[in-house]
């Protein structure tokens, strides 16, 4: 216990400034590695500047914000935190290529009671790691340090993202119509959703960290970082028309999908189409989790879909074979209104 008359610190009240510039220096150069020519400032300045010059004619600006959910919580317990930056990464940009934008810069937020320098610094690496892989740069981000507002050893994350899009290319959905066929691609597991469930899950099972699944731990199999699906689909749409796109995120493949279908549309899915990773048969079996639950909660293998004109299917799965994706065609665009719009055979 302090006594009453003696000088206090911010870092007898809990905030270490060192640690938190002993931070800033370590990412550095990490951070200067997602640059591209468009930011006009390096790390540490009051706000991060991006010039969009006279790249864009008519441009549209498309931003995005996400966490990673309690797959922190599962981070934190293994003791992993190198990939979950490169999901907080995955869940915003993915959602901001969505309407067709390429993600120019991105921003996090990383909160913590008591600022540990090594995790800090593993965290901001997978951020910086999913910036690269997504093309985008990361001009900023707040490191608070907040003595009694987490318990020790957790930290909480926060990532926003910024794309840009012509006018003319913009992809809201309108030219979907009714024969288009959907195509899913393949996600690395159940990247950030769902891990509420996946938890119990564990607990239920004993957390059998090492068990194996089809050549797979089961730890590695679901802290698979989230798939970033920018920079091939920004490729295929310079080569093939697209009509509509879907992050496979929180509501699964029953929720998002239908998202951006006309209102006089749904979608018709095959459920054989793919084959799930392993880790799914295992958390439906653990869990006792029914089918419809499990298509409301997980992306069940799919991350990503293209609702492209059926006579585009062909040339798209080839491309994205190109690309390395692995890609299926899953379901087409019907006629349906109401409660019937979404069907999952």
């Amino acid at each position: 216990m302090s006594n009453d008359n003696e000088a206090l610190t911010y870092r007898a009240a809990g905030v270490d400034i060192d640690a938190g510039n002993a931070v800033v220096e370590r990412i550095k150069p990490l951070v200067a590695r997602t640059f591209r020519k468009e930011v006009m400032a390096g790390l540490g300045g009051f706000g991060g500047l991006f010039e969009l010059g006279g790249r864009y004619r008519d441009p549209v600006l498309v931003s995005g914000t996400d966490g990673v959910g309690t797959k922190l919580k599962l981070a934190q317990i293994l003791g992993r935190h190198d990939t979950i930056g490169i999901d907080l990464v995955g869940m915003c940009v993915n959602d901001v290529l969505v309407q067709g934008a390429e993600p120019l810069f991105f921003l996090d937020y990383f909160a913590t009671g008591a600022l540990d320098v090594e995790t800090t610094v593993a965290v901001v690496g997978g951020i910086a790691t999913g910036c690269e892989l997504a093309g985008c740069a990361l001009i900023g981000g707040e490191t608070a340090e907040m003595p009694s507002m987490y318990p020790p050893g957790e930290y909480d994350l926060a990532g926003f993202c910024v794309g840009a899009v012509e006018k003319l290319a913009l992809i809201d959905g309108t030219r979907i119509q009714a024969g288009d066929a959907i195509i899913g691609i393949a996600s690395s597991g159940p990247h950030s959703n769902g891990y509420s469930l996946i938890r119990r899950i564990l607990e239920r099972a004993g957390s059998p960290y090492d068990l194996d699944l089809s050549g797979t731990r089961l730890d590695d199999a679901l802290m698979a970082p989230t798939t970033i699906y920018v920079k091939p689909v920004l490729k295929l749409m310079q080569q093939l028309p697209v009509n509509g796109m879907a992050h496979i995120t929180g509501g699964g493949l029953r929720e998002n999908i239908i998202r951006v279908v006309p209102e006089t549309l749904g979608i018709d899915i095959d459920g054989s189409a793919w084959k799930a990773p392993a880790v799914f048969d295992w958390l439906q079996r653990e869990g006792k989790v029914a089918r419809e639950e499990m298509l409301r909660t997980f992306n069940c293998g799919i991350g990503y879909a293209l609702i492209v004109s059926r006579e585009h299917a062909g040339s798209v799965l080839d491309a994205l074979e190109t690309l390395e994706l692995q890609a299926w065609t899953i379901g087409e665009v019907v006629s349906a209104t109401g409660d019937a719009r979404v069907h999952i055979r």
